[in-house]
């Protein structure tokens, strides 16, 4: 995702100006170790819910002060440096915004994306 693109996009929203005062970006990537043991990763394999993210983001975008989700979940194998998670939430104030972020974040990982770690020799 170029995410200076998406937000240029966002901004010409019918609306932005009104109702934008944040924007908070979550760019997760692959970690070079194991959260579980600290063991050196050297693939992960992912594959998100696409269908499950988009149902979280529908859900999400009606709470209150909340413009605009956008999402991106990669599927594949990523070496440690890859991208592969955006979101973007605008909206009104950090009170609104950081919250959904947070719970956003939390799902999409927990309930829409399973991956596998492969580890060094």
């Amino acid at each position: 995702m170029d995410i200076l693109k998406r937000i240029a996009e966002l901004k010409q929203k019918p609306g932005f100006k009104d109702n934008v005062g944040m924007i908070l970006i979550h760019n997760g990537t692959v970690r070079s170790w194991s959260r579980k043991d600290k063991k050196t990763v050297v693939v992960l394999e992912v594959t998100p819910d696409l269908e499950k993210i988009e149902s979280i983001r529908r859900e999400l975008l009606k709470r209150e002060g909340i413009f605009d989700i956008i999402t991106e979940a990669k599927t594949g194998k990523f070496h440690p440096g890859d991208d592969l998670l955006f979101l973007i939430v605008a909206g009104d104030i950090r009170e609104n915004i950081k919250p959904v972020l947070a719970e956003l974040l939390d799902r999409v990982k927990s309930e829409a994306i399973t991956k596998k770690e492969i580890m060094a020799n």
